[in-house]
């Protein structure tokens, strides 16, 4: 399961002005003002634009934006032991744990994409991840045998959830939950909702810039122009290699560069198969343009594990989501392959 990475910095707005606050002139109406700001949370850097007719209080704004962020950190995060998704992953092996109904919710949300994709998003993903050396460690090859138990202790069939009690309970002791693909794309979604609260409607948010909502349209423009930077060379903020337009849309990222280790000339990525227990092979990444981060998070995971073949089937349960897959080629290290087939803007970069 894709893990999100600030380090690779994957998209970024075409013409993006720096930090600042400002108030420009709109005609000879009220000016618009116009606030850019980030702030550190979920291991990752959250970014938000706001733009608004006279508003005066964007700041303010983006304050409880970023707080909502940490909010959904402190009842998510895997790493900090007093959150509720860690309480789970030491009591639910034993007994029915009871969690609040915001988390079964989103845990209920979670185990549907797991049966719509047949297993290739899963959340209880956590043991493989630690096996193969991607949580908190140096990468490693497991031993067959190693691979055959912690599969045992992998799978969302294993994952119980009562909704009369409201708790979950896990089928094997040793399993954890790990909601690092997907958690953050629900942030988003919670910072969009407050904002539409506030009577935002021009606003990016950015979720480590391998998460992206586009509300409204910037000012004078059609819609948000992100570009995709380029698969083969993500570090390298002048290149890119897709732009896609944002309205009221998300686009989520998944790259097999974010977190990988080699070994013997062999690559091995943190975008885990949980059916097999294997890093995917053969793909660089996926997009996906869909109409909420958590629905874009759960969906470019599980393509990458799907592959392109079995997503043309797979996505015609979500009639408005592109997909776009990055494939390895010999002329400039990527091609490109669209899923549903769609005229793409790619970088001439």
């Amino acid at each position: 399961m894709a893990r999100k990475c600030l380090a690779q910095l994957l998209v970024l707005l075409v013409g993006a002005p720096p930090l600042f606050i400002s108030l420009g002139a709109s005609g000879s109406g009220p000016a618009v003002a116009h606030y850019r700001g980030s702030h550190a949370s979920m291991g990752t850097t959250y970014r938000i634009q706001l733009y608004g007719t006279g508003r005066e209080d964007l700041a303010l704004v983006a304050e409880s934006a970023f707080d909502e962020v940490d909010r959904i950190d402190r009842l998510m995060s895997v790493y900090k032991r007093n959150s509720a998704v860690s309480f789970i992953n030491r009591r639910a092996g034993r007994e029915p744990v009871r969690v609040e109904p915001e988390l079964f919710d989103f845990l209920q949300r979670c185990l549907a994409f797991s049966r719509q994709s047949r297993g290739a998003f899963d959340v209880t993903v956590q043991p493989l991840m630690r096996a193969w050396g991607f949580f908190g460690g140096e990468g490693r090859l497991p031993p067959e045998t190693e691979l055959r138990k912690v599969l045992q202790r992998v799978g969302y069939r294993k994952l119980s959830l009562d909704p009369d009690r409201r708790t979950v309970r896990f089928g094997r002791d040793g399993m954890a939950l790990d909601l690092g693909g997907i958690a953050k794309g629900y942030a988003v979604d919670r910072v969009v909702s407050l904002l539409r609260e506030y009577r935002i409607e021009s606003a990016l948010v950015s979720a480590g810039g391998s998460t992206v909502f586009g509300l409204g349209t910037p000012p004078g423009m059609t819609a948000w122009k992100i570009r995709v930077r380029d698969p083969v060379f993500p570090r390298d903020p002048q290149r890119s290699a897709l732009t896609v337009a944002l309205e009221n849309r998300c686009l989520s990222i998944s790259g097999s560069y974010e977190n990988s280790f080699s070994v013997e000339g062999v690559t091995y990525s943190h975008i885990m198969d949980p059916r097999n227990g294997r890093p995917v092979r053969g793909l660089l990444s996926v997009a996906v343009v869909a109409g909420t981060g958590m629905e874009g998070d759960a969906l470019d995971n599980a393509l990458f594990v799907m592959g392109p073949q079995e997503a043309q089937g797979y996505l015609k349960r979500y009639p408005r989501v592109q997909a776009y897959y990055f494939l390895p080629a010999k002329k400039k290290g990527w091609r490109l392959l669209s899923v549903p087939p769609a005229p793409v803007a790619e970088s001439s970069d």
